[in-house]
């Protein structure tokens, strides 16, 4: 104000200055002008050529020329009839620097200085400058930095110009000492401060930051105790006075909240009042409060959004329902009426797409349940806003209505998304000590050129294992959802140099299948395929029973066809990171008749989400895998009989000379057994690895057995001192509890995860030898993060419950990585 009382001052002194008789201007001069063009001054002087100039007149013009902020000085002077404006241009700002914040970036301080005028290329303005600093004093008392000071230092430059630097010393944060609650009889500070922002420090207010004070977070705690009394009963509650002290060093805070308790007031009645578009006793069905309660305002509350959300599924968008309590103190019960104003019944003129880049507007339209033309619903919103997320394209995903210009019964529906890379080239390596380096890479597009068809190729390498596999999947080959997928793969195993299972294999395959889908949530894929396995074992180093299942099934390469029925019911809100909902599936392939051996193989699994609060997120996860053979696979009991009466010839198992990894094995004597009805060794179930149990690697868990068929010592070891060989089985389980972590530095869950978990399972022969004293567990701590170079993931494991073969294969940190296109 006073800078503003000056300037009109120097304008009327600057008039007055001036001594003329009034007379009518024929010309107009501007004089002293460098940067801003005539015609702007021009568009600002409130006189033109013809007018009479009196004193007042010159006064106002000054004023308005001042007014613009162009200018550090205005004069008029007369020459003839000719007005001369003479002023001085403000510098313009040529470069504008800030240094020593730390809590707020620097963009973001720019932006917030842009909006009021102080940016490079702006006219310099000191009144600006000291906004500026009282502003950014404001921001860091908020934050609870009472010790900030802030010195903006101009330097002037040639050609009219300055230099600005806001130099920020942000100083300690003052932390909350005291926080008391003064007046509370019915709950003690420890119930009624649970979930408060703002604490006094603690062991994780390093983490939480809840020991800094800020305005903001205590008037949301204040409002949360508010709730947690008018919540159970308290309707007249009331704060009736808050107090903060901060120390002389600036360094301590003091907080003292005084609250008036009151009585706990029972309800006397509910009313519905306004205008009931539905029938009264549909309505109370959404009223989660009755006469007799106990006042519950969090029940109210609920009950309000309840109806509004009923009356938005029948088209009534913008309907409010305002409940309005009165008390009487003297029978301390509470009259509550929903006053219900459904407003206008709207239908959606169209449905329209923002920020789809590289999306087919039909991708996104085959996913929205709102359907233009009919009235508002809407349910049928918030579905199309989950599918849409659960696909997979999108980063986020909003959906806004507004009103048709001129109309009160017609809104248009846009949903904004913001697109996300649904494809990655992902590139892993490993290392372990059976394995040697395991390399895996795989191309993968779940958005082909925008469509919303989905494409991969893979491979992966290791010492003894080769894979590649080609999909493709189109998820709506008709326009009612069904799909239409095609898979292809060959791979290529040696055990040879390993210590696993000693034997070798080559696999083709190619299947279809389609999608069918039964409702929102369900969908069934039913399957066709065919598959070649040649199964190459050496005798004295493969397994003997192994070997025997070979000799009694009579073909060294297996060729099948495999049926594959499946089912899923999937809830989850997304598709990167979920927080809530979960995927129930259950998927079985058989080996139909006609193929070399006849199984089924079926496995089932269930997962859950679950928001615990304050950006807390439960996950839980269970699978159950398990493999039989039906039939005899066409080998009779005489074929049997011969068999193993030509095998019996020879009683034992030539010699194993030793190598450099393993001692000499000596011959053994063996009897065959009957394994006509075993599920066949290739297909069975392994345990262990980054995918399964973290901390013990990739397959080294389950069956184990010896060459000769006998069962290992507790070690793992054989007779000879040699390694047992992993098998798997027909039976597997695996759990995982893992609890997703709030980052307080990250608003974007889809960008970065971390996570503890605990993990449990094991394989087994069959369901009849599971027993839950030999399942493997570990815990520890994951990090899921969409990195520049792609997706990056880094689990921490320690097994903990182990046996003692285990500690050979144990692997305390596993990773892979990845970058996205």
């Amino acid at each position: 104000m006073k800078r503003i009382a000056a300037l009109i001052l120097l304008a009327s002194l600057s008039a007055n200055a001036f001594a003329f008789d009034p007379f009518v201007v024929s010309d107009i001069r501007i004089d002293g002008l460098s940067r801003i063009s005539a015609g702007t001054v021009y568009n600002y002087l409130p006189i033109n050529k013809g007018d009479q100039l009196t004193n007042d007149e010159a006064q106002r013009a000054i004023r308005a020329l001042y007014q613009t902020k162009f200018f550090s000085d205005v004069e008029l002077e007369r020459e003839g009839n000719i007005l001369v404006v003479k002023v001085t241009e403000r510098p313009s700002i040529a470069k504008l620097s800030i240094r020593g914040n730390h809590d707020i970036k620097t963009d973001d301080l720019k932006k917030g200085l842009k909006d009021i005028g102080l940016s490079e290329g702006e006219t310099f303005d000191r009144l600006a400058v000291d906004n500026v600093q009282q502003e950014l004093i404001r921001q860091y008392y908020n934050r609870g930095k009472y010790n900030v000071s802030v010195l903006p230092h101009v330097t002037t430059l040639d050609r009219n110009r300055v230099a600005v630097d806001i130099e920020i010393r942000e100083g300690k944060v003052a932390k909350i000492k005291e926080f008391n609650i003064l007046g509370n009889h019915a709950f003690s500070d420890k119930d009624i401060k649970d979930g408060f922002e703002l604490s006094t420090t603690n062991l994780m207010s390093w983490y939480s930051k809840n020991d800094q004070y800020s305005r903001e977070k205590l008037s949301g705690d204040l409002e949360k105790l508010q709730s947690y009394y008018m919540n159970r009963g308290y309707a007249d509650f009331g704060v009736d006075s808050t107090q903060v002290t901060i120390a002389p060093d600036k360094r301590a805070m003091y907080i003292d909240a005084g609250v008036k308790e009151g009585d706990i007031y029972k309800i006397s009645d509910i009313k519905l009042l306004g205008t009931l578009i539905l029938p009264e006793k549909t309505l109370r069905l959404f009223v989660f409060s009755k006469p007799g309660d106990t006042f519950n305002r969090g029940a109210i509350e609920e009950s309000t959004k309840a109806i509004k959300a009923v009356l938005a599924n029948i088209g009534y968008a913008y309907a409010k329902v305002t409940p309005i309590p009165k008390l009487d103190k003297e029978k301390r019960t509470v009259d509550v009426t929903l006053y219900i104003e459904p407003g206008q019944r709207v239908y959606v003129r169209r449905v329209v797409f923002q920020g789809n880049t590289r999306t087919e507007d039909n991708v996104m339209r085959r996913e929205t349940r709102q359907l233009e033309g009919s009235w508002y619903v809407q349910n049928a919103l918030d579905r199309t806003k989950t599918r849409l997320m659960k696909l997979g394209y999108f980063k986020t995903v909003d959906i806004d209505k507004k009103l048709v210009p001129g109309t009160q019964d017609q809104v248009d529906v846009t949903v904004k998304v913001e697109e996300q890379s649904a494809g990655n080239v992902q590139f892993g390596v490993g290392y372990s000590q059976y394995s040697g380096i395991i390399i895996n890479a795989s191309l993968s597009q779940n958005n082909l050129f925008g469509t919303g068809d989905s494409f991969s190729i893979s491979g992966e390498r290791s010492s003894y294992y080769t894979n590649f596999g080609v999909n493709y999947y189109n998820p709506y080959l008709t326009d009612n959802n069904v799909g239409i997928g095609y898979s292809a793969t060959y791979s290529k195993t040696d055990y040879g140099d390993t210590d696993f299972a000693n034997y070798s294999t080559s696999a083709k395959s190619f299947s279809s299948y389609l999608g069918l889908p039964i409702s929102e949530t369900d969908g069934v894929r039913l399957g066709l395929g065919i598959s070649s396995n040649k199964v190459n074992l050496i005798q004295g180093f493969s397994p003997q029973v192994l070997i025997d299942y070979q000799n009694q099934i009579g073909h060294q390469t297996v060729h099948s066809w495999i049926g594959t029925l499946g089912w899923n019911h999937d809830t989850r809100n997304g598709y990167w990171a979920p927080t809530r909902g979960g995927l129930l599936s259950a998927s079985v392939d058989v080996a139909l008749p006609g193929s070399t051996v006849q199984y089924w193989k079926l496995t089932t699994e269930a997962n859950h989400y679950w928001p615990i609060g304050l950006g807390f997120v439960l996950y839980v996860d269970g699978q159950v895998g398990y493999g039989k053979a039906y039939g005899n696979n066409g080998i009779s009991d005489d074929a049997f009989a011969a068999l193993k009466a030509q095998t019996d010839k020879n009683l034992t198992i030539p010699a194993v000379p030793a190598t450099a990894t393993t001692a000499a094995v000596p011959a053994i004597p063996y009897d065959m057994q009957d394994l006509r009805d075993q599920f066949p060794f290739w297909q069975n179930f392994y345990s262990g690895g980054v995918r399964d149990v973290r901390g013990f690697q990739d397959n080294t868990l389950g069956p184990r057995i010896c060459i000769d068929g006998s069962t290992p010592e507790k070690n793992g070891l054989c007779d000879g001192g040699y390694y047992s060989q992993p098998i798997g089985g027909a039976f597997k389980v695996l759990g995982t509890a893992e609890l997703y972590l709030p980052l307080p530095f990250l608003k974007d869950i889809n960008t970065a995860r971390v996570s503890l978990f605990t993990d449990v399972g094991n394989a087994y022969a069959s369901y009849r030898d599971f027993n839950a004293s030999t399942l493997r567990a570990s815990a520890g701590i994951s990090l899921h993060w969409q990195a520049p170079i792609g997706p990056l993931i880094i689990s921490l494991a320690v097994p903990f419950r182990t046996q003692q073969e285990d500690s050979h294969y144990e692997e305390r940190i596993q990773f892979t990585f990845g970058s996205q296109f």
